[in-house]
């Protein structure tokens, strides 16, 4: 790893809202954690999500697929970057979903409460 990925974390990928929806309707049916806090998440999550809150990431690991896509999402997408990255160092293969729910609502797509 570079001095920039040791400071920062791995880069990792993005979907946008949009194609985060292709993926669950057509595509490998990812795993979503939502890493907001609970409160946040009853007001509303992607239908399926499973709520990890970012600070316990760490610790809930063991409960994810290694096997399996795992998209993160959070409010804005600053939260779910920071979780995201946290789940590459340790060889998930995820992705961070760009604007969070913000942008999945702006996209007009469901939102489960």
């Amino acid at each position: 790893m570079g001095f920039l990925s040791n400071l920062f974390g791995p880069s990792v990928p993005k979907l946008t809202a949009a194609e985060l929806n292709e993926k669950l309707k057509f595509g490998k049916h990812p795993m979503v954690i939502d890493v907001r806090q609970p409160d946040e998440f009853r007001q509303g999550h992607i239908a399926g999500a499973k709520l990890i809150p970012l600070n316990d990431i760490r610790k809930r690991m063991k409960e994810l697929p290694q096997g399996r896509e795992i998209v993160c999402v959070c409010a804005s997408g600053n939260r779910s970057n920071s979780a995201a990255k946290i789940l590459a160092k340790e060889g998930y293969t995820v992705f961070d979903m760009q604007g969070g729910m913000l942008a999945w609502r702006r996209a007009k797509l469901p939102v489960q409460k």
